[in-house]
């Protein structure tokens, strides 16, 4: 592009050039010539850079220029989107903040309730304070009036200690006398019992020489009558009732003194009783609360005695079918009982609390306890009452004095636990039974082995599996875990008979007094009775 210059503008750059330079008017001319040309390029350059954009826009297609248009736009669409985003979360913040002053203020109103709440209190408690220091005040006085009248009861009690230990002066002189009499009382009473046990040896002495006269020619039973019959025991071989006596096992069964009445107690919880002629059921005792583990009766068939799981043992009167005592005091399962065999007033009992029980049945409550490291599975009185003997789970059989609890003597039976205890109708023997599976008849009087008895198949069912002798003590039976009855002469020390019938382990067995039958339990509550 071409320049124009005005002729103010020439004409004053002339003239700037006449005003400086002296010389001819043709150099002056030149030089200012030359001096416009530098103006006019300046300029020239000046104008082509302030157009270059537009030339370099104008050189460039209409289609590039379109996309940086559109670009621009999207550039732009984009942060409007942001602006928009940015806009609605300054709104979520100032609803949140609205949200949060207005819990603010509501919790403000709380606080100033409570506060005015407090205040009501606060002046409730002074009202309170000062009536509890006007009664504080009321107190001091009645205080103060009664330590007054405790300084008086104070020297009343004075006066009446003095008089007290006149008084136990005066007793103490009147128990002197009183035990000096009774001093003499106790001795005359020694005298008698001197004289009353004098009589006594010698009517002891009178049965002693009566009962050997009896015992000549076999064992000799007494009948209801008072009539004399000798027994002779039976090897039974044939099983003439089986029963289903009770809801799971049998766990102990006897028979009545001289009679075929079976009496029979399980884990259901029932004692019954059985006439073993026609194997019908004669009569159920309830009241039992545990499991039966062993059944005693009384020499005059009044009374059965259960030992069971309930930690207790229960007193039945056979006639009227009723409860008559409940003996507590063990804190286990009692698994033992027996009656005196000279008495019905005295009974024995052990359990798994570790202690042996003398019960008074008169009384109906204990009279002594034996306590001991070893738990007693089976237990038995000693033909004059006097002695109890006991088998334990540490294997060994031990004799107690009843009267003074103590041990009499020990030994060891077994290897294993001891499972029964049974005495001969003599008193002379006891039979044993034990987890080592073998069954050993002692001597009482030493405790001297006199036979064991054993057998290929016999195993003791259970820690209270009981064996049993037969009534002429020429016998012995156990009960075998394969469901089978062994029977032992006692003379030959040899199996005798097996007797089968039986599907799970028999528990116990008992002999009538009769000779027969014998009768056996099992596990599942069946009972056999074997002729």
């Amino acid at each position: 592009m071409g320049c124009v210059w005005s002729e103010e503008a020439c004409a004053s750059i002339f003239r700037h050039f006449l005003g400086k330079q002296t010389g001819s008017r043709e150099e002056i001319a030149k030089e200012a010539i030359k001096h416009a040309l530098k103006a006019l390029r300046k300029r020239h350059l000046r104008e082509e850079g302030a157009h270059a954009p537009a030339f370099i826009a104008l050189s460039k297609p209409i289609v590039s220029q379109g996309s940086e248009w559109k670009e621009k736009a999207e550039n732009l669409e984009l942060e409007l989107q942001q602006c928009y985003k940015a806009q609605s979360r300054l709104s979520e913040q100032l609803v949140v903040e609205v949200a949060e002053s207005r819990a603010s203020k509501a919790l403000l109103q709380e606080k100033e309730a409570a506060i005015s709440d407090v205040q009501e209190k606060l002046t409730q408690t002074r009202d309170e304070c000062s009536q509890l220091k006007a009664d504080l005040e009321e107190k001091i006085k009645a205080l103060e009036l009664v330590i007054s009248e405790n300084q008086e009861i104070r020297a009343q009690l004075e006066q009446m200690t003095i008089k007290a230990r006149n008084a136990e002066a005066e007793n103490k002189m009147l128990i002197d006398r009183w035990m000096l009499e009774k001093m003499k009382d106790a001795d005359r009473l020694n005298e008698l019992n001197a004289l009353y046990e004098d009589s006594m040896d010698r009517l002891r002495a009178n049965n002693l020489e009566q009962l050997a006269r009896q015992q000549v020619d076999g064992v000799v039973r007494q009948s209801e009558e008072g009539a004399e019959y000798f027994v002779e025991s039976f090897v039974p071989s044939v099983c003439n009732h089986k029963i289903h006596a009770h809801e799971g096992g049998c766990a102990s069964i006897l028979f009545e003194n001289n009679s075929g009445q079976l009496i029979t107690g399980g884990q259901d919880r029932s004692i019954k009783i059985w006439d073993t002629n026609t194997g019908s059921l004669s009569r159920t005792l309830y009241g039992c609360l545990g499991s039966v583990l062993d059944l005693t009766m009384t020499h005059d068939n009044k009374s059965v005695i259960a030992a069971s799981s309930s930690n207790n043992l229960y007193v039945w009167d056979v006639n009227s079918g009723r409860v008559r005592h409940t003996l507590t005091g063990h804190t286990d399962k009692v698994c033992a009982v027996d009656v005196s065999k000279i008495s019905s007033r005295h009974v024995v009992s052990a359990a798994y609390d570790r202690t042996i029980k003398v019960w008074d049945l008169q009384k109906g409550y204990c009279i002594n306890t034996i306590i001991f490291h070893s738990n007693c599975n089976a237990l038995c009185f000693s033909m004059d009452g006097q002695t109890i003997c006991s088998g334990h789970v540490d294997g060994n059989l031990r004799l107690w004095n009843i009267q003074t609890g103590k041990l009499i003597s020990e030994v060891a039976a077994h290897s294993q636990a001891v499972t029964s205890i049974s005495l001969s109708r003599n008193g002379d023997t006891v039979l044993t039974s034990g987890r080592d599976n073998i069954h050993n008849l002692f001597d009482i009087r030493s405790l001297e082995v006199c036979s064991t008895l054993r057998a290929t198949g016999n195993r003791v069912a259970s820690n209270w599996s009981r064996s049993c002798l037969s009534p002429d003590d020429n016998y012995v039976a156990s009960g075998s875990a394969d469901g089978s009855l062994y029977i032992w002469s006692m003379s030959k020390a040899d199996i005798v008979s097996t007797l089968k019938e039986h599907t799970t382990p028999v528990l116990c067995c008992s002999w009538s007094g009769l000779g027969k039958p014998l009768a056996s339990a099992d596990k599942n509550g069946y009972v056999c009775t074997w002729t």
